[in-house]
């Protein structure tokens, strides 16, 4: 089987994740594709395959004869889509020998357009999978899961020599807690790679540090005709927040290893309000100023209207992977041959977000991430293609055929 038939299976199963479930996983039916995809792998061979309580997919293929000291290779992959968009009922449309040009999406007064996304000349010719406008498509990462299922099945199948092949899915990652009840110990790994990028060639092991920031406003709600000096008006505390914020420093405005603010939303009332951003920077010191920016505008608040206006929360969720995986660049190195041998030049971008591989990488499992050779993720827009995914199979039985080697 392709990988994109695979992945047009899959997607045909709803597995997004809810931030504001406190249940591992966060949605009980990531389990619908978990047990589908353990039936999978023991099909295709893979016969230690499980799933776990916490909804977690391991598997191995064990090392050809002479192969058992090369080192163990780790392949991840995540079942949940993101909660930004409708992930239920996704209806994909194949177009073959795409022109390159716009594409209309089903009924839904969507357009899939270049002048949105440059990339999409670069397509043409290929077999492009698209959405229908009213859903995400869920390539990300079900293209992930799709080509790793597809390197395993003809890893066992052809016969070439190779290390130990470890496999897992992981729940919940949207929402940041993908690495949460990892089992590393237990996965069994010397390294591992994600598969969970965009463009096919791209390598990523740099990402955004990550924090999340709640910030309560407790109001004074009076009669509007006598509020002279008494009337303090939580979302208009929320906005002088955000005006206070440094200009710039948006999503929209910046690019690379530029950090930002997120303002992800302001709900409430005259009485009390709350205000959530996420804070994303590459750089660690950066990243400490950003918080502290915050921790000042709480107190400036606080002085200017009472002790206990504004209370921020900040908590942590990832860190920069380049400091763990900097030491093994080997895992850098071998993925870069893999791309050069599978015809195209590798290009290394820094993450502008975060893998569970972040995490996975602190946790004592070194963890690049590799592209799926999907775009446009978490959105109607989202779309891939079909040589992109085979691409992204060639790219992981070149690496496992490296580290054997």
């Amino acid at each position: 089987m392709k990988a994109y038939e695979r992945l047009l299976n899959y997607v045909k199963v709803f597995t997004t994740s809810d931030e504001t479930s406190e249940s591992v996983p966060s949605t009980a039916r990531q389990f619908d594709l978990a047990n589908k995809l353990v039936e999978e792998m023991k099909a295709i061979g893979i016969s230690d395959a499980h799933v776990d309580d916490k909804c977690y997919v391991y598997g191995s293929i064990p090392a050809t004869p002479g192969c058992e000291g090369r080192p163990a290779i780790g392949f991840i992959a995540h079942m949940d889509t993101a909660p930004d968009f409708c992930g239920e009922g996704v209806s994909p449309r194949i177009i073959e020998d795409y022109d390159g040009g716009e594409v209309v999406l089903g009924e839904s007064g969507r357009v899939l357009r270049p002048e949105d996304f440059p990339h999409l000349p670069r397509l043409k010719g290929r077999t492009l999978i698209v959405t229908d406008g009213t859903t995400l498509l869920g390539a990300d990462d079900m293209a992930g899961i799709a080509e790793i299922m597809t390197a395993a099945e003809r890893l066992i199948k052809g016969g070439r020599p190779h290390g130990k092949v470890l496999v897992s899915f992981t729940p919940d990652e949207e929402i940041g807690r993908g690495a949460d009840c990892f089992d590393v110990p237990g996965f069994g790994a010397d390294l591992a790679y994600t598969v969970d990028g965009g463009q096919e060639n791209v390598i990523e092991y740099e990402n955004f540090n990550a924090a999340a920031a709640r910030i309560e406003i407790n109001g004074f709600n009076v009669h509007p005709g006598s509020a002279k000096d008494i009337m303090i008006n939580a979302l208009h505390v929320a906005c002088e927040i955000e005006a206070g914020l440094p200009m710039g420093q948006t999503p929209r405005d910046t690019e690379g290893y530029e950090g930002f603010f997120h303002l992800c939303s302001i709900t409430g009332s005259t009485e009390h309000a709350t205000v959530d951003y996420i804070i994303r920077d590459h750089s660690a010191e950066i990243m400490q100023a950003r918080k502290a920016t915050l921790r000042h505008i709480e107190k400036l608040m606080n002085e200017k209207y009472g002790e206990g206006t504004v209370t921020v929360t900040i908590k942590d969720q990832y860190q920069n992977m380049a400091e763990m995986i900097k030491p093994c660049m080997h895992l850098i190195d071998n993925a870069c041959a893999a791309v050069r041998e599978a015809g195209m030049e590798p290009e290394i971008e820094a993450i502008r977000g975060g893998t569970d591989g972040a995490r996975l990488s602190f946790m004592g499992l070194p963890c690049p991430n590799l592209g799926t050779g999907g775009y446009a993720y978490h959105g109607p827009y989202e779309h891939i293609t079909v040589e992109g995914m085979e691409l992204a199979v060639d790219i992981i039985l070149g690496i496992i055929k490296k580290y054997a080697e």
